[in-house]
């Protein structure tokens, strides 16, 4: 048998501390055909369950600890002001939400013809000489914002890469284990063979 404590039987959550992490500026909820407006007022802040929060600030980054030099130290720690200034609007001067923010040079990637070659050639430097060093694809990522990007990128590696090719074929089913129980009604498996 459980003890409720009534005091706190209205509270937010019973009362109990609940620790929410991460940034709400970094990752905006997903509202299906939204608006800008419903995504912002999807966001946690503008929750009913907000005038309850306690927001605690990190305040040393500790990536700066690490530095192997003060110049580098430096040029992180500048960095990591720019970036905290566009996350918090404060970029480009006073704005309603959209402002011209200059990107320093040294952190573009001269797009020339191809965009998509030239991120890659950037981001996997001599990726042929790496192709079988697990390390060297833990270290590195490029981040795209859907998946149809992540295909023409997939689809741009792939071509570069020569050799012997093996297919891998997925199955047409979800597994009716405990653990997916009723998932497998879901999702159709003309809906599974369109998964990449």
């Amino acid at each position: 048998m459980r003890l409720v404590d009534r005091r706190n039987m209205h509270r937010p959550f019973g009362g109990k501390v609940i620790v929410f992490g991460g940034d709400p500026c970094q990752i905006l909820p997903i509202v299906p055909k939204g608006t800008r407006q419903d995504i912002v007022f999807a966001i946690v802040n503008s929750s009913y369950l907000w005038d309850s929060c306690k927001v605690l600030t990190l305040t040393r980054n500790m990536r700066l600890q690490s530095g192997s030099s003060t110049s580098s130290a430096d040029e992180l720690r500048e960095f990591s002001e720019w970036i905290l200034s566009v996350g918090d609007g404060k970029a480009g001067g006073p704005n309603d939400g959209e402002a011209v923010i200059e990107v320093a040079k040294d952190i573009l990637i001269d797009p020339g013809v191809d965009p998509i070659s030239a991120i890659v050639d950037s981001t996997y430097l001599n990726l042929h000489d790496h192709i079988w060093e697990a390390k060297y694809f833990h270290e590195r990522a490029i981040l795209a914002p859907t998946n149809e990007i992540v295909e023409i990128v997939n689809d741009h590696v792939l071509s570069t890469i020569h050799g012997e090719e093996k297919v891998y074929l997925s199955l047409d089913a979800i597994s009716k284990e405990e653990g997916n129980f009723g998932v497998h009604e879901i999702y159709s498996t003309e809906f599974l063979n369109t998964i990449r």
